[in-house]
């Protein structure tokens, strides 16, 4: 018996390869390839939130007038906006957001619940990052956020999307602050809301894969890379220079990519865009001139759209979007 049994698992067992993120393996065990290795390519499935009821807990009497701001430190609450938006108007320009992304061939789904207090989901970048063959799942740094990574973890797994890791320990990390600049070189910002457990835990699973994770420590309290640079074409990435550390730009160079400098003309939020595909973003309206002429000059189209009353709560188009799934372009 023990001999048949050992022939038998020696022809039927092992086969490590192909590997779990190749196209074979994902189409036949998890339905389609699942995942990003790029910030460009064209978006098939984007993971969104869109704001509800939640955003009446922002009370408009609890204004902190030393911070200029709303908040609650019992309640655990903060609008970092010294104005409170019409809510209409608010939930309005995310319908837009979500039109647009439907326009460019993108199909959105939406988170399955959220915190009855969960005021910062709407920005679903933060709470998982996609790479190739499926995702990781945050540890959100701010306790507002806390909960968030449950919720997202159920709406994957009802989705069929495979969950690579998630963070735990004492890892924190933010998508924000992570970017893809080629299929084999990621970057995660370092910041208050990115420590360097939760830097390493998503090394691990991208060196799996063959992927550098470079390390770029942010400036101040900034928390996220998305407010100092967004991939918008194969080779181009857009940028606030004086947010990034000179060693990071040199290593853009080196990798062949172009940048593109914001100016002091630019509504700074356009640095929060999104790529839906290689050289197409969605911006929020407030482009200069000279940067619109740039961006031309380098065959990137521009699609406005009104954001500023959903910035209010502290975060653009690119962190209210978290592609799922994108066509890889290398």
């Amino acid at each position: 018996m023990s001999s048949i049994y050992n022939q038998t698992i020696k022809l039927f067992g092992s086969h490590p390869e192909p590997a779990f993120e190749s196209a074979g393996q994902q189409a036949a065990m998890w339905g389609r390839e699942w995942g990003c290795d790029n910030d460009v390519g064209q978006i098939r499935l984007c993971l969104m939130h869109r704001p509800g009821d939640e955003m009446e807990i922002v009370d408009r009497n609890k204004r902190i007038e030393e911070i200029g701001s709303y908040g609650d430190l019992e309640a655990g609450w903060y609008f970092q906006s010294d104005t409170v938006p019409d809510w209409d108007e608010f939930r309005a320009q995310h319908d837009g957001l979500v039109r647009t992304l439907r326009r460019e061939g993108v199909e959105v789904v939406f988170l399955d619940r959220i915190e009855a207090d969960g005021i910062k989901s709407m920005y679903t970048r933060d709470s998982s990052v996609a790479i190739k063959g499926g995702a990781i799942v945050m540890r959100l740094a701010r306790t507002i956020r806390r909960g968030e990574e449950a919720h997202v973890t159920r709406t994957l797994a009802n989705l069929g999307m495979p969950i690579l890791r998630t963070l735990h320990g004492t890892a924190m990390a933010e998508g924000g602050s992570f970017a893809w600049l080629n299929e084999k070189t990621a970057a995660i910002g370092r910041s208050i809301c990115v420590n360097e457990e939760g830097s390493r835990q998503i090394e691990e699973v991208l060196n799996a894969q063959g992927v550098e994770l470079l390390r770029v420590d942010m400036t101040g309290y900034s928390i996220h890379l998305d407010g100092a640079l967004t991939m918008i074409d194969v080779d181009v990435a857009i940028v606030d220079p004086d947010r990034l550390p000179y060693p990071f730009l040199q290593k853009l160079e080196a990798l062949g990519i172009r940048t593109v400098e914001v100016s002091e003309q630019d509504n700074h939020w356009i640095i929060n865009c999104l790529a839906v595909r290689p050289g197409r973003v969605i911006m929020p309206r407030g482009i200069s001139n000279r940067t619109a002429d740039t961006l031309a000059a380098m065959d990137i189209e521009i699609i406005e759209i009104d954001y500023d009353k959903a910035q209010l709560n502290g975060g653009g188009i690119h962190c209210s979007t978290c592609p799922l799934v994108r066509d890889s372009v290398y």
